[in-house]
Order: structure tokens, then C-alpha cells, then sequence
């Protein structure tokens, strides 16, 4: 049997270059590798309040941008999280496994917890305990992952072995995949903090569907660092991140890109990166545009359909191990 993998992007906000570089590339690489599994994970975006017709509009979306990104139906299998309700069976089972001191050292929720203060749901307390069922849920090998996400990664690979010594061999423990260039881009305006759908400075990110006036005008507006050589230069954060997006959007290995930038300044490389940038989304910018409602509906129902076979006979096994077997 091929080994399996899952991942999935919460469809909030608005999905970004990075999202691009350090995953979906990825994926659509991996897919022909792994037997693989897309989720679009609507159910961990409610751990805030959503607009419920934009959270149904972005779930809708999120999935046509995994298929202009290149993640093939015939091959993958793509789906949202909620039309398996497994997910969140699983989940509540998870709940009664791990620690609650397990969950308040995830520094995600610790950070999170510190801005929204007395507005803390539970869910977001439990949100590695769902990222956990949807890993479990098939018997998933590798993990595509970030290094903000490894944490929650460590969380469920304790959770599938404490599960799997209590009450017998269920679970596949999984392992992470995290890319050696890409997995981590830093936002434009910052380069001390990641790129980010949420951040409330749109500035600060390329997202997948800016037109090419409004990536000129996000890249002219990108911080740099002092002095004005532009090559990579780890005491140089902001330059090197722009300098590591060209690299991925373009091939060239950095040699070739502090050459071709010899003698020339910061305007020049945030205008050559602008359009790289420009050059690289155009295709997926047109796949979006031509991938119709009857398409997507039908490829989500045929994920759906397939992920619920396998999920619920996971299902079948964590039950029978913990005696809930019903009447």
C-alpha cells in the first residue's frame, strides 16, 4: 500500500504566496508520491466568529485554489472537513486522551489566548486535538507541515502512541515533512514575522489573487535593510526573504540571483521580483477563472464520499478499542 498523506488550509482570510511556496507546491509534488489527502478545514475556523455565507463562499474557494494550484482530483483527494463528521467524532475522542497541560503549552494558543484574553473559546484550547483526529482519521504517514505546525504535529504523534499503548494498535504514528527552502516566507512589511492571511496589514502579503497592479504596489512598498548590496546576508532578514521568493519563483540558485542583481539597487530587485511574481501566478490566475461550480461541486462530493469510507473505518476500530459500540 502507498503511503498516505494529509494537510489542509482553513479557509479564512486569504491565501498568500507563501501558502504557495511552502505548501501547495508542495503537495502537488508530493501527490504523485503519497496517496494524498486535501482537506479544506472549515471546522477549525469557527475556534472565532465567522461570517457563516463568507465562511461557506471561502470553503468554496480555498478548494478551486488547490485545483489551480495543480492538486489533481484523479489523483488526490479533496474534500472540506465538515462533510466528514467523523472528523469531529474522532476529535471528542481525542479530547478524553490528551492532557489539558498538553494543550496550554502550544505556544499557537498561548499567543492567541494572550490577545483575545476572556474572549478564549474552548475550541481554540482544542484545536491540536481536532488537527489530531484529522491526521489519525487516515492512518496518515507524513504530514506536510510548517515549523509553526510541528508542535501540534509532536501533540498527535503522542497522542496516536499513548492511544495505541491504552487500548491496542489503531493509529499510524505520523511523521512531518517540512521543505528545506519555502516552508517559512516573512511578511513584506516585517520581516520578523511570518507572512500571514490574518494579518491585518494587507501589505504584508501577496495573496494568491492580487491583480499585477496591486503586487507592484505591495512589492514597491516592501521594508528593506541598510546598505544597498542586494545579495542574501543573514544579518540582512528583509532583502534575504525577498531575495529567497525570487529564488523559489524563478529557480536560480543564488548565485545566479546575487549576480544578475550586481550593481543594482533595491528598486531594481523589488520590480524584477514584481514581476516574476506576476509571471508565476498568471497560469494559476487563469485556472482559477476557468474552473467552474459544477466542477468543484463534484469534485468535493467525490472526495467527500471517498474520505468518509476511510474515515469511518477508522471509526469502526477506535470504537470497538473503547467499547463504544452502541445498542
Amino acid at each position: 500500500m502507498p503511503k498516505r498523506i494529509f494537510s489542509g488550509a482553513q479557509p479564512t482570510g486569504n491565501l498568500h504566496i507563501g501558502n504557495y511556496l511552502g505548501a501547495l507546491r508542495n503537495w502537488v509534488a508530493l501527490q504523485h508520491e503519497y496517496e494524498s489527502f486535501f482537506c479544506v478545514v472549515d471546522l477549525h475556523a469557527i475556534t472565532v466568529p465567522q461570517d457563516p455565507k463568507e465562511l461557506a463562499a471561502k470553503s468554496r474557494e480555498v478548494a478551486r485554489i488547490y485545483l489551480a494550484a495543480g492538486v489533481d482530483p484523479n489523483v488526490s483527494t479533496i474534500f472540506v472537513q465538515s462533510d466528514v463528521q467523523e472528523h469531529a467524532e474522532l476529535a471528542w475522542v481525542i479530547n478524553c486522551v490528551v492532557r489539558i497541560s498538553e494543550l496550554e503549552r502550544m505556544t499557537q494558543y498561548k499567543d492567541k489566548a494572550k490577545r483575545q484574553r476572556e474572549n478564549v473559546s474552548v475550541g481554540l484550547l482544542t484545536y491540536p486535538a481536532l488537527m489530531a483526529a484529522d491526521i489519525l482519521l487516515y492512518q496518515t504517514d507524513l504530514v506536510p507541515v510548517g515549523q509553526d505546525q510541528k508542535q501540534h504535529l509532536e501533540l498527535t504523534r503522542d497522542v496516536a502512541e499513548r492511544f495505541n499503548r491504552d487500548y491496542g494498535e489503531t493509529f499510524r504514528v505520523p511523521d512531518a515533512f517540512i521543505p528545506k527552502v519555502g516552508a517559512k516566507i516573512m511578511a513584506l512589511d516585517d520581516p520578523s514575522k511570518k507572512m500571514s492571511k490574518s494579518d491585518e496589514n494587507a501589505n504584508g502579503r501577496i495573496s494568491l489573487l492580487d491583480d499585477a497592479a496591486t503586487i507592484r504596489r505591495k512589492f514597491k512598498r516592501a521594508v528593506t535593510d541598510s546598505g544597498t548590496d542586494v545579495r542574501f546576508d543573514a544579518s540582512r532578514p528583509a532583502v534575504t526573504n525577498l531575495l529567497s521568493v525570487f529564488q523559489l519563483l524563478t529557480g536560480k540558485t543564488p548565485e545566479e540571483i546575487e549576480s544578475h542583481f550586481a550593481g543594482k539597487g533595491y528598486a531594481q530587485l523589488k520590480s524584477d521580483l514584481a514581476e516574476a511574481t506576476i509571471e508565476f501566478l498568471r497560469p494559476f490566475q487563469e485556472r482559477m477563472r476557468d474552473i467552474g461550480d459544477e466542477e468543484l461541486s463534484r469534485t468535493l462530493k467525490g472526495g467527500a464520499d471517498k474520505a468518509r469510507s476511510i474515515a469511518a473505518e477508522t471509526m469502526r476500530a477506535v470504537r470497538e478499542r473503547m467499547g463504544i459500540v452502541g445498542a
